[in-house]
């Protein structure tokens, strides 16, 4: 019998705010530059960042995209 195991949800959205400032970061870029090449507002951004924000998955491959991932690789440890 396989167990699955539910994370809450601000657990995730709070690590992949910090997978996405880690990676904003290691470019060099402020939330607004990440946001500008994402096509999102920069308040959005912010809300991310700080696991505010339940992401859809279009914006989740916007991010990708910008930051020169897959979507796999921006999920690396979330």
């Amino acid at each position: 019998m396989m167990t699955i195991s539910i994370m809450a949800d601000s657990d995730i959205l709070q690590r992949f705010g910090e997978r996405v400032r880690e990676l904003r970061k290691e470019c060099g870029w402020s939330q607004e530059e990440l946001a500008l090449e994402c096509g999102l507002d920069r308040t959005y951004m912010g809300g991310i960042e700080r696991g505010e924000r339940n992401v859809a998955l279009r914006n989740i491959g916007k991010i990708a995209e910008a930051l020169g991932l897959t979507v796999a690789d921006l999920m690396d440890g979330v």
